[in-house]
């Protein structure tokens, strides 16, 4: 543990099983992150270089008028989510910063807790601990008692279960957290890939879930999964006006910008469904080859309808599984990554190309 009471840094830890996997004669197959491998879209390519990029001056914090009603405009359009107000949109450094640094910029602290899913991406709770606050696991809210819980975070569909949450669920945390006064901050990086959920996963914003009504709800989004732009670091967070002005003055104070011309690169993905939708198939068909070769090597895959990725058990300690795998030339992460729920699972990301999909399907079928 350093100063800042932090976790080590997950991935350092399969150094070992890398170098095991990279030893296969015909290459490592890495599907223990989830980074896009597919080419970033022609016309964000040419956002990026355009008009954006000669102008000289400072950017602002809030982007153009033209970026943040494109957004509202891409969240009725895509997700059924009527009535975004533009000015509660802000332009985010990709979704991985402010999920970081959101339990501070709304001003928690000592005292205060955070409710994270019981498996999670390890960022909620690195987000806490940087806030001084505290932390609960749990995907109800009976566990969090007498708490003064401040900020909840939904993950639908989840990183690293690909379980998609039934709107009930979504009603009642939203119910439970406006009688308490605290905040829902919804991470739907994942939103635009629905995979073959039925239903499919909702944002916090529809009002299904919120009947309308956005107060004490944030809905944060990126796109580098459903754009291939995470080396832009391109995101968004939208939702309760109040809410929003509030993390648009301190990150005023606190310069964290989008770059100019990745604010327009963003307007000009949300502007545009066609790359989305083709990639949402790409992510499909990957997912169906490399679950039937997963279940052919005996290992049972739990949730993963939506999403980035397969969550597989095969009934053992997860890094003995990862172990397992490395010997097949195939790289994945421990479900303990993502809390101790996991520690019986592995997560088995969709980002690799065609080819090494399937040659990993092919080598978990020869054994």
């Amino acid at each position: 543990m350093n100063r800042l009471n932090l976790p080590d840094f997950p991935w350092d830890s399969l150094t070992a099983a890398r170098e095991r996997a990279a030893g296969h004669p015909d290459g490592i197959v890495d599907l223990s992150v989830g980074t896009p491998v597919d080419p970033v879209p022609g016309l964000l390519r040419d956002a990026l270089s355009g008009p954006a990029a000669a102008e000289p001056g400072y950017p602002t914090t809030h982007g153009p008028a033209a970026l943040r009603e494109a957004v509202a405009a891409s969240l009725q359009r895509r997700f059924g989510v009527p009535g975004v107000d533009p000015a509660a949109v802000l332009p985010t450094i990709g979704s991985k910063e402010l999920v970081a640094w959101l339990p501070t910029l709304l001003g928690l602290g000592a005292g205060d807790t955070v409710v994270i899913p019981e498996l999670a991406y390890p960022t909620y709770e690195v987000g806490a601990r940087l806030a001084g606050a505290g932390h609960i696991r749990s995907d109800g809210l009976t566990a969090a008692g007498p708490a003064r819980v401040k900020l909840i975070w939904l993950n639908s569909p989840s990183n690293p279960t690909g379980r998609v949450l039934p709107v009930e669920h979504l009603r009642k945390v939203v119910t439970w957290a406006r009688e308490r006064g605290a905040v829902v901050a919804s991470d739907e990086c994942y939103l635009g890939l629905p995979g073959v959920a039925d239903p499919a996963p909702l944002s916090v914003l529809h009002p299904d879930v919120c009947d309308g009504d956005h107060t004490g709800l944030l809905a944060v989004h990126s796109l580098s999964k459903v754009s291939n732009l995470a080396g832009y670091r391109a995101g968004f967070v939208a939702g309760d006006p109040s809410l929003v002005a509030g993390l648009l003055e301190v990150r005023k104070h606190a310069g964290m910008i989008v770059p100019r011309p990745v604010q327009a690169a963003l307007e000009a993905a949300v502007s545009d469904d066609g790359h989305v939708a083709e990639q949402a198939d790409r992510y499909d068909a990957r997912r169906s080859r490399l679950r039937a070769g997963l279940e052919k090597a005996g290992l049972e895959i739990e949730h993963s309808s939506a999403g980035l990725y397969l969550w597989a058990t095969a009934g053992e300690q997860c890094r003995q599984t990862v172990d397992r795998l490395a010997e097949l030339g195939i790289l994945v992460a421990p479900g303990e990554f993502y809390g101790p729920a996991g520690a019986r699972h592995v997560r088995v990301a969709l980002t690799a190309p065609d080819e090494r999909i399937d040659t990993a399907v092919e080598r978990l079928v020869a054994g």
